[in-house]
C-alpha cells in the first residue's frame, strides 16, 4: 500500500491538530504526536515545512561524510523497545554499496543506506535554547537516525549542509510505503536442527551468526529455543537491570548494541548511573543514555557464540514481534579474550 502525503490539501488539518496537541500536551514527542495523529513521524515534519523544517535531498552518504565538520553532537537511534544516544565526533566514515559504518571510539554506528529515504532539517524551541537537528527516515516514515547540535554549538557548519543538500521543491509530496513483512519462522520439524548447531560450534565470528541463520532458514529468537541448553538459556525478564546495575558496581566496560533496519548505534565503555523511571530502565552519563523500555521485553537469552578468540558471551532481549531489539557484549576487540567480569556478571543472571 502507498500512503502519499498530499501537503496543499493535508497541512492545514494536520497542523491544525498538532498545534493542539502541542497545547494540551506541551512535552509530547513528535513520534508521540505523529502516532495520535495517525501518520509517520517524517509525514509530520512534512507537513510542517518552513515552520523551522527544511527538506533535504540528495546522496545521505555524501551528507554523513560531512558530518564531522559539525564538531561535537548527540546522536540518537531507537526502536520500538529502547532509545539509544551517544554524544561525540563523526569520523572514520566508511560508506560503500548499500551500507557503511562509522567507527569514531565514541560515534559507532551501522549503516544501511537503503533504509535512509527521507531528511529533515529541524530547528526547534526547547527549555533550553533553539535545538537543531538533523532527522532521517525510513521509507515508512519511521526515524532512522538522529543528529542534535549542542544549543551552543557554532552553527555555521549545519547551515552549510543545509544549503548544500536542501530539496528544491519543499512541498514535494512525501510517500511512504511499508517496510515488508518479516519472514515467517519455519516450522522446527522442518529444520535440519543437528545441523545447525554443529555449524554454530563451528563459528569463528560473532558476525558470521547472521549468516548461519539465513543459510539454515531460522528466525533469530527461533535460534534462541533451538540451541537452549547448549548455546543458549533463557533469564528472567529483568534481567537487564541487574546486568546494568553489575557492570555499573563493577565498574565492567560494555557494549550496549540499539537499531533498526537503518542504523545499529553502539555504546562502548562504561556505565555509571542506572536509573529506574516508571517503566523505563535509564542509563544517565554524561556521554552515553539508554532509555529502555522493560514493557516491550518478550524474553531475554544468554548467548554463547564460539570464536578464533574463543567463546562470547551476550545477553540478547527480544521483544513480541520476535525481533532483537538490544544486546549487550562486554567490551572487547578482536584478538582479545572476553573479560572475566562480563562472564561473572553474566553467569549472576537468574534463569527464567
Amino acid at each position: 500500500m502507498t500512503v502519499a502525503a498530499t501537503l496543499d490539501s493535508t497541512k492545514p488539518s494536520v497542523l491544525d491538530r498538532y498545534e493542539t496537541l502541542k497545547r494540551d500536551t506541551p512535552k509530547l514527542r513528535a513520534k508521540d504526536a505523529a502516532e495520535r495523529l495517525g501518520i509517520s513521524e517524517a509525514e509530520l515534519l512534512a507537513a510542517r515545512v518552513s515552520d523551522g523544517i527544511v527538506r533535504l535531498d540528495g546522496d545521505f552518504a555524501d551528507l554523513i561524510r560531512a558530518l564531522p565538520s559539525l564538531g561535537r553532537i548527540m546522536c540518537l537511534t531507537r526502536n520500538s523497545g529502547c532509545v539509544h544516544e551517544k554524544h561525540g565526533e563523526f569520523g572514520k566514515i566508511n560508506i560503500g554499496p548499500g551500507h557503511g559504518i562509522v567507527l569514531n571510539h565514541d560515534i559507532d554506528l551501522r549503516l544501511f543506506m537503503s533504509h535512509w529515504r527521507h531528511a529533515f532539517a529541524v530547528t526547534e524551541q526547547v527549555a533550553s535554547g533553539l535545538r537543531r537537528s538533523l532527522q532521517f527516515f525510513d521509507v515508512d516514515g519511521r526515524a532512522v537516525h538522529k543528529v542534535y547540535m549542542p544549543v551552543d554549538a557554532d552553527m555555521a557548519p549545519l547551515d552549510r549542509i543545509v544549503t548544500d543538500f536542501r530539496m528544491a521543491d519543499q512541498t514535494a509530496p512525501l510517500t511512504t510505503r511499508p517496510l515488508p513483512a518479516p519472514r515467517e519462522d519455519k516450522p522446527d520439524a522442518d529444520i535440519d536442527t543437528d545441523g545447525f548447531l554443529d555449524h554454530w560450534e563451528d563459528l569463528q565470528d560473532t558476525h558470521d551468526f547472521f549468516g548461519l541463520l539465513n543459510e539454515f532458514g531460522i528466525g533469530r529468537r527461533q535460534s534462541m529455543r533451538l540451541a537452549k541448553g547448549r548455546f543458549t538459556r533463557p533469564v528472567e525478564q529483568n534481567a537487564v537491570e541487574a546486568l546494568l546495575t553489575a557492570a555499573s558496581d563493577t565498574a565492567v566496560p560494555i557494549m550496549c548494541f540499539a537499531g533498526n533496519p537503518g542504523c545499529i548505534q553502539i555504546h562502548t565503555g562504561p556505565v555509571e548511573t542506572i536509573k529506574m523511571m516508571g517503566p523505563w530502565l535509564n542509563v544517565l552519563d554524561p556521554t552515553f543514555n539508554l532509555h529502555f523500555d522493560t514493557r516491550a521485553v518478550e524474553s531475554v537469552w544468554v548467548v554463547e557464540k564460539p570464536t578464533r578468540d574463543g567463546i562470547v558471551t551476550s545477553v540478547e532481549i527480544y521483544d513480541a514481534d520476535g525481533k532483537c531489539f538490544c544486546q549487550f557484549f562486554g567490551e572487547r576487540k578482536p584478538g582479545q579474550d572476553e573479560l572475566q567480569g562480563w562472564r561473572d556478571i553474566v553467569s549472576g543472571l537468574q534463569a527464567a
